[in-house]
């Protein structure tokens, strides 16, 4: 199965391994990242995350190959706290879908074939994006698309999913992009392609990936020990704005009590940024793997 890991050598380098720490990859996907931090320890543990029980069940196979010190979790990243209560070295999170999720039709990622409307990255989850398109009011489709995708055309095209279902439900990928074609007409539809960003916002409100990710960086950055490494990797400007506003809020020292000849404990910055600006994929990388594009890495060290 191939996969590729985006920013694998600098994310690797950011965390900064030391052979007996304690790492957490909280996006297992398909064990790129994990194995390249396995490789790294001797005495040390990894403890992997992920939703989807078919990245479980593979990364398990490719693990046991090279070590056995790491231990598979099969829930989303927003419960990293229940499951560890022992602070870590490092912490990685690759906010982005695998390729064998997007390339595998049947889950219905992609807007380029054809598919039921799943989008679900744990498929025992109850919300599919089927639900979404069908259930939800003309209000409610308009916020999502706005506010995940970041599409103008939101209320037009919410207003012809609405339309289009009382006479035929939704229930495939193409169906969508047809509908989708419909309401925006072709010129802005080749122009603009907002099937990229209606897609992204209904995977965003299956997945609740907005939601989730805030509190799961605030708790990421609380079992850090001292020098503990954080590595974000964000492939839209929302996960990437969440990312850097929770960074800027950890840095920097609470306005309250800017400017005091002495700052208390309490309100000096809990993390440094060891990066000001994300990196970016190199040429190189976005030639190979061109889904590596939008890619940006961020990483902050706890005081």
């Amino acid at each position: 199965m191939k996969h590729y890991s985006v920013l694998k050598k600098e994310a690797i380098d950011g965390l900064n391994i030391k052979p007996d720490g304690i790492y957490i990859d909280a996006t297992l996907g398909y064990a790129g990242h994990s194995s390249a931090i396995l490789k790294k320890l001797t005495t040390g543990h990894l403890y992997a995350f992920d939703q989807d029980a078919e990245a479980i069940s593979y990364s398990q196979k490719v693990l046991a190959e090279i070590s056995p010190n790491f231990t598979l979790i099969h829930t989303n990243f927003v419960n990293l706290k229940d499951y560890l209560d022992e602070k870590v070295d490092g912490i990685l999170f690759d906010l982005g879908l695998s390729s064998p999720q997007i390339d595998n039709a049947e889950r219905g990622f992609t807007f380029m074939q054809n598919a039921p409307l799943d989008m679900r990255m744990d498929r025992d989850a109850k919300l599919t994006a089927e639900a979404v398109v069908s259930t939800y009011s003309q209000e409610e489709l308009t916020n999502i698309f706005y506010t995940y995708g970041e599409e103008k055309l939101s209320k037009l095209i919410a207003n012809k999913i609405v339309s289009q279902r009382k006479e035929k439900p939704l229930t495939t990928t193409q169906e969508l992009v047809e509908v989708i074609k419909s309401a925006v007409g072709s010129k802005y539809f080749y122009l603009h392609h907002p099937e990229r960003t209606i897609f992204q916002a209904i995977r965003i409100e299956v997945n609740s990936e907005l939601k989730v990710l805030e509190s799961a960086l605030k708790d990421a950055i609380d079992l850090l020990k001292p020098q503990g490494r954080l590595c974000v990797i964000t492939f839209h400007s929302l996960e990437d704005r969440i990312t850097k506003q929770i960074f800027k809020k950890y840095s920097e020292v609470a306005d309250m009590v800017k400017g005091l000849p002495t700052i208390p404990d309490e309100y000096t910055p809990t993390i440094k940024l060891v990066n000001r600006k994300p990196i970016l994929p190199s040429s190189t990388e976005i030639d190979e793997n061109s889904r590596s594009k939008s890619a940006k890495l961020r990483i902050i060290e706890r005081i």
